[in-house]
């Protein structure tokens, strides 16, 4: 039975309650459940939207109509729904293939007898596995949906995991080259599979169907109506465009001054410095080690007093000798494990529950105290997927719910803590380093990167498309360990190359970060570490990874692009702006911009920085030249200042010391004024 009632459609028939209501400009939030009653929003990604919309329902015998500006819903009498535009062209319908179709005009009968949605009950729960399938369009592209460790910018064909995992980044958010988003707002463990012959969304374990759907004229449109209900991010600190220096890892308050000096005494722009893991007494304690870093506060003023900003790492790990385990234990404030104990979670330690409000306020008194008050501003948030061992996501339990359910908003909830904390001392400029997120995060200052990657150039080429598509899934803060993060010997010829590369690439990303584990190990004497040493992170670290460590050749290198990378922030800044205030990414595919142009939709490879600034990273080995496509419009190159007219290919050369980028004229101006030297 289908009725009208606080603007919505909703439609009962035995067992099933639907739900379709207008939910921000030109978009429709739909919910299906099994249960009495839908659940309430609290693992719900969506905001209240900046305008609800106006809905217009019309209801005729057993079918009913909705529609919300540009787009509109038909509920057949068997509740089969089909989406269309403002102009009547359909976008998107669901999969049904029943005998019994009465009533359905131009619906074939089929003897398959699949339904669009499928609730099948965990027996003895309120739990369902959840799958909903839609018809598969030919020539149809799928783009978001976070970053997988592929290089694929177009989805269609792949079979997505949704779920978290160490390089691995579930934003279920797709948008279509028919004009439209989609938005699976659900945090449960499942898949999305963008098959030619059907697309279909899974839950594993779940109360309730919900999604969001949005119809737009281009790209942009559906971006800002999706970020319009997902949130923005902050507006970027005027360090966060500026070159981040990192390394796995600085061991002491001494080493960190002397990186920061050198940057100084060579005239080079640096504007943070990264101090990473095991700088702490336990984890679980929050705090520097005293042995190793005996006065922060003073090594804090010496790094601002050079314009540097610090940050620290901040693994959600807890030791059963951490000072803090026995409270968190007793309060609650701990992941639970189904069987078996919980130290078995992550090696031998266990996990705060960054789901339950109680834990993140307590970690974050524990921050403030032993960080914050003592200068530090910036914090990276590693390990927050959570990375638990082998990934059993059934055998945890979070205050949210089951892992199962609920396991994907936990990076989510751990920015979120860091976030609100840093809000009561009333900042607004937010920025948090993480290495996971889900849906939302970006209103909590989430930076992301790809988390631990191989140092090659198969990885480096995944960077390209996993950039795209994590802004298009309403992230425009992203970054990637320059040179990967696994098996970079500093001595090898083909890393050093790999490593420029990926430099050059970095210099043109939203956030220019160098960050690695650089072979081989070294001990606290600056020694190679042999395999019979005693092990132990306090006194042991990766090889050096500055600009300086890898020779003359590679440093002149490095030292050009950062000193392009610092002339061009201030255009830099500007699209930072516009992501703040619409939710615009700043790393963007070529058909972001130029919609009309069929060529740019095949193109995976170059993506636009804003949209001025063209960018063709050099991805293989050995690779002097490369082939490009210039859209509509005049393009300058910025190393020659050869300008081409666009709307065709041009193969550009690239040594070694050379990216191929191009730019509009008036933005050239600014990226090439200035020499080198002044800079410093």
């Amino acid at each position: 039975m289908l009725t009208e009632k606080d603007g919505k459609l909703w439609r009962r028939y035995d067992k099933e309650l639907l739900c379709i209501e207008a939910y921000g400009k030109n978009s429709l939030r739909v919910r299906a459940t099994q249960l009495a009653h839908f659940q309430d929003d609290r693992l719900s990604a969506l905001m209240e939207p900046e305008e609800r919309g106006d809905a217009a329902i019309r209801i005729d015998g057993e079918t009913g109509w909705i529609r919300n500006g540009n787009i509109s819903c038909e509920v057949q009498c068997t509740g089969k729904m089909k989406f269309y535009d403002g102009n009547g062209r359909l976008l998107l319908e669901e999969y049904d293939k029943n005998r019994f179709r009465p009533n359905a005009p131009g619906e074939k009968d089929s003897a398959l007898e699949i339904i669009p949605r499928t609730f099948v009950p965990h027996r003895g729960t309120d739990h369902y596995r959840l799958t909903v399938r839609f018809e598969a369009r030919e020539g149809e592209r799928f783009y978001g949906m976070g970053q997988y460790a592929c290089p694929y910018l177009n989805l269609k064909g792949c079979v997505l995991e949704l779920s978290q995992r160490n390089s691995q980044i579930s934003i279920p958010f797709t948008l279509s080259s028919r004009g439209y988003g989609f938005f699976w707002n659900n945090p449960a463990i499942g898949r999305a599979s963008f098959g030619r012959n059907l697309t279909e969304w899974h839950a594993d374990s779940t109360r309730q169907m919900d999604y969001w759907i949005t119809a737009g004229d281009t790209p942009a449109e559906i971006e800002e109506a999706y970020a319009s209900v997902t949130g923005k991010v902050p507006r970027m600190p005027e360090y966060g465009t500026g070159f981040w220096q990192s390394k796995l890892r600085y061991r002491t308050q001494d080493e960190v001054l002397q990186v920061a000096k050198e940057y100084k005494r060579r005239g080079l722009p640096i504007s943070v410095l990264v101090i990473d893991f095991f700088h702490w007494t336990a984890q679980g304690d929050w705090k520097f080690d005293p042995e190793c870093w005996p006065d922060p506060e003073a090594m804090v003023r010496k790094l601002r007093e050079m314009g540097i900003e610090p940050m620290v790492s901040v693994w959600p790990t807890v030791e059963e000798s951490s000072e803090n385990f026995k409270y968190m234990e007793e309060m609650g404030c701990l992941i639970r494990t189904e069987q078996g104990p919980r130290f078995g979670i992550k090696n031998k330690d266990t996990y705060m529950d960054a789901t339950n409000p109680e834990a993140r306020e307590f970690v974050w008194k524990q921050l403030k105290k032993n960080y914050y008050d003592k200068g530090i501003r910036l914090f990276w948030l590693d390990e927050c997927e959570p990375e638990v061992t082998k990934y059993e996501y059934e055998n945890y339990r979070f205050h949210a719910g089951t892992h199962k359910e609920a396991g994907s908003i936990y990076p989510k909830e751990f920015a979120r803590m860091v976030y609100e904390g840093r809000s009561r001392e009333g900042e607004t400029e937010i920025l948090s380093l993480i290495r996971c997120a889900w849906a939302g995060s970006q209103k909590y200052g989430a930076l992301v990167w790809t988390g631990d990657i191989y140092s090659d150039f198969a990885s480096l080429r995944n960077q390209v498309a996993a950039g795209m598509n994590m802004g298009l899934s309403g992230f425009p803060w992203w970054t990637t360990d320059i040179g990967g993060f696994h098996g970079g010997n500093i001595y090898s010829d083909e890393f050093k190359e790999c490593l420029i590369r990926w430099f050059q690439f970095g210099a043109f990303c939203p956030v220019f970060r160098m960050h690695g584990f650089r072979e081989p190990l070294v001990t606290a004497e600056g020694k190679e570490f042999r395999t019979g040493d005693a092990k132990s992170w306090k006194y042991t670290s990766g090889s050096p990874n500055e600009v300086w460590s890898y020779g003359e050749e590679i440093y002149e290198i490095c030292r050009k692009y950062m000193f392009i990378r610092e002339r061009m922030r201030p255009y830099l800044q500007e699209q930072m702006e516009r992501a703040h205030e619409y939710g615009t990414p700043v790393m963007r595919p070529l058909f972001y911009d130029y919609p009309e142009d069929p060529a740019v939709w095949e193109i995976e490879d170059e993506y636009l920085l804003g949209p001025d600034i063209l960018v063709a990273p050099v991805l293989y080995e050995g690779a002097r030249e490369r082939k490009l496509y210039l859209p509509e419009g005049s393009w300058t190159e910025i190393d020659t200042g050869t300008v081409l007219e666009g709307g065709t290919w041009v193969t550009c050369q690239a040594g070694l010391d050379r990216i191929p980028v191009y730019a509009r004229k008036e933005v050239l101006v600014r990226i090439r004024e200035g020499d080198t030297d002044s800079q410093k």
